[in-house]
């Protein structure tokens, strides 16, 4: 077999990012709308208009622009929950650590915008199976996606969590410089920030890190010798050291431009979904385009994402592949997938088609289903916004459960 030995490199951002920023506001948002839609329609709430508040029947599409102390939030919004958009925005603010002037940005004194208006009734008439009566079969079956479009899931047994090392670095390097800044064990680091790992794969398989790259916002006082030393001690050693990859010769570069004190949305404007890599596989494997934050799940840009994911790390920890790419594809308005794709990338114990066929036998991908099965009507976005959708330990990340596994098997063997 040709040996595959070549470098591959993935980032991360901090909470503090500006894109990240915005990120986080329009899923603080979806939260807020989720939550108090639940509220209301436990209580029996019906509108003016004769309309009753239902959970499933909330639509979503939040995007969130800042830049220099100022944020816009806009979008399209169905639900009879009111929310308050600018104590939202303010709050998600103060929690990422921008509660000061001499930060670049402060929650409590810049501008907040919002434009957010009613979704077109164009786009819910192919999506409102919702509205319709019968049992939850009949509901699923009646709803559609909520757009066109191809989703890409990904799994690999390089890390425990089933993810590229140099992504699953990137992450941990970039949430523990969060860590040491809200603890205060570094105390002049600011919120925003990037991180960025390269591994080195020997055969296909992930055997050392050959350079790291930290960038972070911090005081005027602090000097870049400093700067380098508390991040080696307690950012990129605490994390290195714990995942056991080697990483002793590798090329080690923090703010490499030498000074990072103009940050946040002050250095820099920020959108929603414009980190769909880092939200993702660092690049490792394919990306349909779709961003996910801000949107209810009947828009399969998040839900079937989320789906593809589920899938794809089920099949390598059934121990069918040792890693998997998944696509799924989808019209709007149309219930059922255009396609399902699996390709193992020659790692796979049977052939690819056989894993095809399983996936349909075990996995139902309509839309509604896939809202059903992983839980999706709940406020839990907001955890999603920063450090990746993926790979997180945490249950309420849904599709990174392994539970259809035996399943899966069965069927393959059944099949092959």
């Amino acid at each position: 077999m040709a040996h595959k030995n070549y470098l591959f490199t993935s980032e991360s951002v901090t909470e503090g990012h500006p894109d990240k920023i915005c990120d986080q506001i329009s899923d603080a948002i979806l939260d807020a709308i989720l939550a108090k839609e639940a509220r209301l329609e436990e209580m029996g709430y019906v509108s003016a208009e004769g309309v009753p508040a239902r959970l499933s029947s909330v639509r979503c599409a939040c995007e969130t622009f800042t830049t220099t102390g100022t944020v816009a939030v806009m979008g399209e919004v169905r639900t009879q929950a009111y929310v308050d958009v600018q104590q939202i925005v303010r709050d998600t603010l103060r929690r990422i650590g921008y509660d000061r002037a001499k930060f670049g940005f402060d929650c409590e004194t810049c501008g907040v915008m919002s434009l957010i208006h009613e979704q077109s009734p164009d786009i819910a008439q192919g999506v409102d199976g919702t509205f319709a009566r019968g049992d939850d079969e009949d509901l699923i079956e009646k709803t559609g996606a909520g757009d066109q479009g191809m989703m890409f899931g990904y799994a690999t047994d390089e890390t425990p969590v089933l993810m590229p090392m140099p992504i699953y670095l990137a992450q941990r390097l970039a949430m523990r410089l969060a860590e040491v800044r809200k603890a205060g064990v570094v105390d002049y680091l600011r919120p925003d920030g990037k991180t960025q790992v390269t591994v080195r794969y020997e055969d296909d398989r992930p055997v050392e890190v050959t350079a790291i790259v930290v960038s972070t916002q911090h005081g005027e006082e602090a000097t870049l010798e400093q700067i380098r030393r508390d991040m080696v001690e307690h950012v990129i050693a605490p994390v290195l050291d714990e995942v056991g990859i080697a990483w002793s010769d590798a090329k080690i570069y923090v703010n490499p431009t030498g000074r990072f004190v103009l940050g946040g949305p002050m250095g820099d404007t920020g959108l929603t979904g414009r980190k769909v890599i880092v939200d993702t596989y660092g690049g490792m494997g394919r990306h349909g385009g779709g961003a996910f934050s801000g949107k209810d799940p009947t828009k399969v840009d998040r839900s079937a994402a989320y789906a593809a994911r589920w899938v794809a790390k089920n099949i390598v920890a059934a121990g069918l592949a040792r890693k998997c790419e998944v696509q799924i594809a989808y019209a709007i308005g149309v219930t059922r997938p255009l396609s399902i794709m699996v390709d193992t990338f020659g790692t796979g114990t049977v052939d690819d088609s056989v894993l095809d066929a399983a996936v349909e036998r075990v996995f139902d991908l309509r839309p509604g289903a896939i809202i059903r099965d992983l839980d999706l009507l709940r406020p839990i976005y907001s955890k999603t916004a920063a450090y990746g959708h993926f790979g997180r330990e945490d249950a309420d990340f849904t599709w990174e459960k392994t539970d259809r596994t035996e399943e899966l098997k069965a069927v393959v063997v059944e099949l092959a």
